[in-house]
């Protein structure tokens, strides 16, 4: 008995299922469903919620709401109120019929059991997986984390598949499925029967099973499944910058993470284990269709993922070491749960969002024809998260896929209007000012980047002069570390002697050169004392909330590069700005990095 299920074609001289040219052929699926070797991961549940109407207005707050009760799974369910059901925009005529979307070739008994490829990799090109729009003027860089390379992809199986219209996959793929499981309408396999044939093939298979994935479609190709102009929270196209969001302080339009993605998808069709950029919120619609069977592991247990998947995967990690930054390796829930991980099951059907929360590990794949999108989100308590990845992914040399600094800075400049009295709305105002406080999530964020920053400057010595970044340095162009792709916005190294035009972060300024004198210098969008007086503002200290207030006096759009400046300890005119003697840098150090001094 041919125990794998496979859409390929037979190669035959005479193919009476080829259709006109660039039609996909249907499917002569060679193999079929084998039920008593079923391996459905034994797991538990992730959470479900029904959010009220009431609390279905709002979208940011809903899902700080349910965070405490979610995030120790991972992932969770969010069943909409009855009422909410957005019209799907890709069923138009036009759309369904006459717009072609790509897709990828699966090889689904590869996802996991799967040898070293042994052949020499091209170089990674140097592209963005997360793009931003050409309004942002920000020219691709290195590659980020997360990414899948062409060269990765069809060297373990995800070769460039036919195009389709969304009326072609869509025979495709229920003419796949009922061949397989050679079943029709009203007697098809249920979603967990599917499950334990979809795990047997990954597992335990012994011959191909090829499927097609439509996945990560930018805008460009078929449009947002969401109505333009629909205002609600829970539009994708509008969440990651709600009020609340910190990603609304994002100015460029980053495709898959402020700008929504599109997946198609068909039976067996997989999403493999990874953690979102920047270790952001995740949230999928499922617009239509079949369910996404998806997988979680909480954030506070990622390294134990890892390391089982080191274990049990040897060869490949040692051939590809940040093998889960690719997305092309699928793992079983249930070797995770015999090494102790905690991994939890979500059954998203139709009309249903799932939420993946910062760090969390999560995979699946599709039991049908369906539709979705995707897009991330990050809350105030992101903040200490994404700084984390910040570190992690300049470790390993790979570029964010925005600038965490200027989040953290556009929502402590929102958070000190709030508290000064003007942010307007008093709802809004409350929210921010819950996160301030001397123990709030926000003052604490800010004062642990300053000590950070604090203690670099200080380890640089006295080889350095002190210069004040000019307000557009990172406005129209990317500017992260040589060395490591550390963003930055907040301060960056240089010297003008041997590397114009190429700066280091705090920690590799030493790495950029060894030139001596007035050459090397480094630029601070604040100063210590200046992000000092910030901390003192957010925890609610008249003078210095006053001090900044008035710095930030328009509601979110006004400027992230604002110039802020102590009295007398900058010059920022253009003279001043060149000026490598402008600051004495041992005398700068001695003065600026003592402790935080609280009344």
């Amino acid at each position: 008995m041919v125990l794998a299920a496979e859409s390929r074609i037979k190669e035959e001289k005479e193919d009476t299922n080829v259709g006109p040219p660039n039609i996909p052929r249907h499917p002569e699926v060679l193999a079929r469903w084998d039920p008593a070797k079923a391996r459905r991961p034994d797991i538990a549940e992730a959470p479900v919620f029904y959010p009220s109407l009431e609390e279905f207005e709002d979208t940011v707050a809903y899902i700080e709401k349910i965070r405490p009760l979610a995030e120790p799974y991972g992932i969770c369910r969010i069943v909409p109120p009855l009422k909410w059901s957005p019209p799907f925009r890709l069923r138009e005529k036009s759309i369904w019929e006459g717009i072609k979307f790509p897709t990828r070739v699966q090889d689904v008994e590869l996802l996991q059991n799967r040898g070293p490829v042994k052949q020499k990799q091209k170089k990674k090109p140097k592209v963005r997986k997360r793009k931003r729009s050409s309004s942002s003027k920000r020219p691709p860089s290195s590659v980020p984390a997360s990414v899948s390379s062409p060269e990765e992809e069809e060297a373990f199986g995800f070769n460039s598949g036919p195009d389709f219209t969304l009326e072609e996959f869509e025979k495709y793929a229920r003419c796949f499925k009922e061949s397989y499981f050679e079943s029709k309408e009203g007697n098809a396999p249920s979603v967990e029967e599917t499950e334990g044939e979809y795990w047997r093939i990954v597992e335990q298979a012994t011959d191909d099973v090829e499927v097609y994935y439509g996945a990560d479609l930018e805008s460009k190709v078929l449009g947002s499944g969401f109505e333009r102009g629909e205002t609600s929270g829970w539009n994708l196209n509008n969440l990651p910058r709600l009020s609340g969001s910190l990603l609304s302080f994002e100015r460029g339009d980053i495709s898959g993470v402020l700008v929504p993605w599109v997946y198609v998808g068909m039976c067996f069709s997989t999403f493999c284990w990874h953690v979102e950029d920047h270790h952001l919120y995740s949230i999928n619609y499922n617009h239509f269709g079949e369910p996404k069977v998806w997988y979680g592991v909480p954030g506070t247990h990622a390294t134990a993922l890892e390391k089982a998947m080191r274990k049990h995967l040897p060869d490949l990690f040692e051939e590809t070491p940040d093998l889960l930054h690719g997305l092309v390796t699928q793992f079983s829930p249930s070797i995770l749960k015999e090494e102790g991980v905690p991994v939890y099951r979500a059954v998203q059907r139709a009309g249903e969002y799932v939420l993946t929360f910062p760090r969390a590990y999560h995979a699946g794949f599709n039991s049908g024809f369906n539709c979705a999108e995707a897009v991330n989100v990050a809350t105030v308590d992101w903040l200490s998260h994404g700084q984390n990845a910040v570190e992690l992914l300049s470790d390993e040399n790979k570029k964010t896929s925005v600038s965490h600094d200027k989040l953290l800075l556009g929502a402590a400049y929102e958070a000190v209007r709030s508290l000064s009295g003007g942010g307007g709305d008093s709802g809004k105002s409350l929210a921010w000012r819950s996160f301030c406080g001397k123990n709030g999530t926000l003052t604490k964020a800010v004062e642990t980047r300053l000590r950070m920053e604090e203690g670099r400057i200080k380890a640089l010595g006295s080889g350095f002069n002190l210069i004040k970044m000019e307000k557009d340095f990172d406005s129209n162009c990317e500017r992260e570390c040589v060395k490591c792709c550390y963003d930055l916005h907040l301060t960056a190294s240089g010297c003008n002697k041997c590397s114009p035009g190429e700066y280091a972060c705090t920690k590799h300024a030493n790495e950029l050169c060894s030139c001596e004198g007035n050459d090397r210098f480094v630029l601070l969008r604040h100063t210590v004392d200046e992000l000092r007086s910030l901390v003192r503002a957010l925890e609610g200290e008249a003078e210095h909330l006053k001090t900044w207030a008035s710095k930030v006096k328009e509601p979110r759009g006004f400027d992230l590069n604002l110039e802020y400046q102590v009295d007398g300890e900058f010059d920022n005119t253009s003279d001043a700005r060149h000026d490598a003697s402008m600051l004495n840098f041992a005398a700068y150090v001695q003065s600026s990095t003592g402790t935080i001094i609280r009344n």
